[in-house]
Order: C-alpha cells, then structure tokens, then sequence
C-alpha cells in the first residue's frame, strides 16, 4: 500500500506528464480546468493536494482517467475495469442549488454519457443551460417528488418514475420535498 506522500508525487507527476504529452501550458491547462496556475505548479511540484473537486476538472481538461491517476499501473486488464469505493467518489456540493451530486461515471465517459446520483434538500432548484444539440437526459426518482421543466414544459415525477427530455435547451429539476434521482445524459 502507498503512503500519502507517495500518492501525492506519483499524481503529480502523472498530471505534469499529461500535460506536457498534450503540449499545454501550465496557463492553457488552467483556463481549461478553472484551476489556477499557481495551484497547477504546486501540485505538479508534489507541495499541495488537489481537491477532488480539482482533480476531477483537471482529469476531464485533460481527457485521462482519474482513477489512473491515482492508481499505481496494472499490467493487466481483467474482465473489472474499476471499482470506485463509496468515499472516493467524486462530490459536487452544489450550495446554490441545494443539492449534492455524486459522480458516477468514468471520466473517460464525459461528453458521451455521464452518470450522477442527486440528492436534492426541500426546495432545491438546478437549473442547466443548454447541452450539446441531441443531448437527451433521462432522470430516475428514486425519493420523493421532482418537476422536470424543459423548453417551457414541466411535468412532475415521483418515486419510481423516470422521465426522459431534450437537454440541448434550458432545463431544470425542482425539488419541492427531499428527494433522490439518478440522472443519465447521453450526449449526441
């Protein structure tokens, strides 16, 4: 098993070694991950952790697997190609929205079909601007009672329930209680 110092220098330099193979700039990489310069240069020197939050912009700005980042490497592939552990999957705490988002697709997947897991608090409200044109969202209740309100159309979904819409417009899923929904979007 690898220390933390030892995680720590071998994902730095795993993101530097990304990020020279790509030939960007520690500027390039940090208008297109929103992590700063400064933080870059730091956690590519192996003085300062990411957040996952960081780590997962930074894998997707770079298109590389998170998991592989972190990881140390496998000769091998079997038939399991991950397994991500509770507590290490990636959390967005969406304050302004009210809701926690737990990412469960790879990181390889994103632009094509991503996965969340969403738990909303009473009177939670996230709104999206528009995807890709084609992008269609399916979402699964699984607590509680959602609105889904795409192009001017609402309807209301409840426990069990999975409804499918256009993402390429505005959207939005309210929560008028507590609830639950695994949402997928697949991109065209």
């Amino acid at each position: 098993m690898s220390s933390n110092h030892e995680i720590t220098l071998r994902l730095a330099s795993r993101l530097k070694d990304e990020r020279k193979e790509k030939g960007l700039s520690l500027d390039a990489l940090a208008k297109l991950s929103g992590v700063s310069r400064s933080m870059l240069s730091q956690i590519e020197r192996g003085e300062s952790s990411p957040t996952v939050a960081s780590l997962w912009n930074l894998t997707r700005a770079l298109n590389v697997d998170f998991a592989e980042l972190l990881d140390e490497k496998s000769s091998t592939i079997g038939p399991i190609l991950d397994v991500v552990r509770g507590e290490s999957t990636p959390v967005i705490h969406n304050k302004t929205a009210r809701c926690l988002i737990r990412i469960l697709s790879a990181p390889e997947d994103v632009g094509d079909t991503e996965v969340y897991d969403i738990h909303f608090e009473k009177g939670a409200s996230l709104d999206s601007s528009p995807h890709k044109a084609g992008c269609v969202e399916s979402l699964t209740v699984l607590e509680g009672r959602l609105e889904v309100t795409t192009d001017d159309q609402s309807e209301n979904v409840t426990a069990g329930d999975t409804i499918r819409y256009v993402a390429d417009k505005e959207h939005a899923i309210r929560a008028p209680e507590k609830s639950r929904a695994i949402l997928v979007v697949k991109n065209a």
